[in-house]
């Protein structure tokens, strides 16, 4: 047998196998298709202060190695998923991490502040990342000084583990790394998707409404676990990795890069049990090494000589 429990923060999750926000709905959606308490918990889709409709469709796009949305945050609010979604996951036996984001640090607050006495909310995953949104996100997630600001007043208001989502979109993801520990973060989690683009050339228009969006899938994971062995290196707090994974080879090479823990996001779209189908492979493959606990894994690769990401 081997040890799959790992800490995030003062979280200890059952294995490292996290559902990716924005991929698995409020946590229920995906019950019909496998037991979700085998997860090592569930991030819901990201929650914000008002309900939101999200960007004009069309907001998905299938691409070569991947696919571009630009949903734009849509939810139904902090009311609403208080009331209707969290009493939906109470017999549910694994993490529960909101996913939350705001258009102000005062909103973001709000959103925390308003579900904390919930209990069934282990955790939070602050989105200061989304590439799809006027307002919030990039803005935050980009400027070092804002991530503070938004990981303070979260802090504040809230014992409970805080992860903040990190961005690619940015010079140096290292120091918006720091920026987040330095303010109180328990954890990272990254990467958030690639801003991309596509084109539809018999009608010469994007084949998004909104023109740009956020890429994942398996075209962005070289990309994401570049940025997770940097930031790995540069923090002491631990990191969940993101960005493409597949297949549970993908989350031993994150793991390896310097990962806690990952999410699995893309694939749920294609393989609704994917993200079990990863935990498996993933025991069995430390089971096949002869290891005693999941967690020695993290961190395992050597690079002798790395340019900064």
């Amino acid at each position: 047998m081997v040890d799959m429990q790992v800490k995030i923060g003062s979280l200890t999750l059952k294995n490292p196998i996290l559902t990716a926000s924005g991929t698995f709905g409020y946590g229920t959606e995906y019950a019909p298709y496998f037991d979700i308490s085998r997860l090592g918990g569930v991030v819901t889709k990201t929650i914000t202060l008002e309900p939101r409709q999200g960007n004009p469709m069309p907001r998905i796009a299938e691409t070569p190695g991947g696919m571009l949305n630009s949903i734009g945050l849509a939810n139904v609010g902090v009311e609403r998923f208080l009331n209707e979604k969290l009493p939906a996951l109470s017999d549910l036996n694994t993490a529960v991490i909101v996913n939350v984001a705001g258009n102000s640090v005062e909103e973001y607050r709000d959103v925390v502040a308003t579900v904390d006495s919930h209990p069934r909310v282990d955790g939070y995953e602050v989105n200061i990342s989304c590439p799809n949104v006027k307002k919030g996100g990039l803005a935050f997630g980009t400027d070092p000084a804002a991530t503070c600001d938004v990981v303070s007043a979260i802090r504040k208001v809230t014992a409970k583990p805080v992860i903040v989502k990190l961005t690619p979109n940015v010079t140096d993801i290292v120091t918006v790394a720091k920026a987040a520990q330095n303010s109180g973060a328990d954890a990272l989690s990254l990467i958030n998707t690639v801003l991309g683009m596509a084109i539809n050339i018999y009608t010469g228009k994007p084949r998004l409404a909104r023109g740009v969006g956020g890429l994942s899938g398996p075209a962005i994971k070289p990309v994401a676990i570049a940025k997770v062995y940097a930031v790995a290196q540069a923090v002491s707090i631990p990191v969940v990795g993101l960005g493409g994974i597949m297949t549970w080879q993908d989350a031993v090479e994150f793991m390896m890069a310097g990962a806690d823990a990952v999410q699995i996001g893309t694939l749920n779209f294609v393989q609704p049990d994917g993200a079990i189908k990863v935990l498996e492979g993933l025991d069995a493959f430390c089971q096949e090494k002869g290891l005693r606990s999941v967690r020695e894994l993290t961190g395992t690769v050597r690079v002798e000589s790395s340019s900064s990401l």
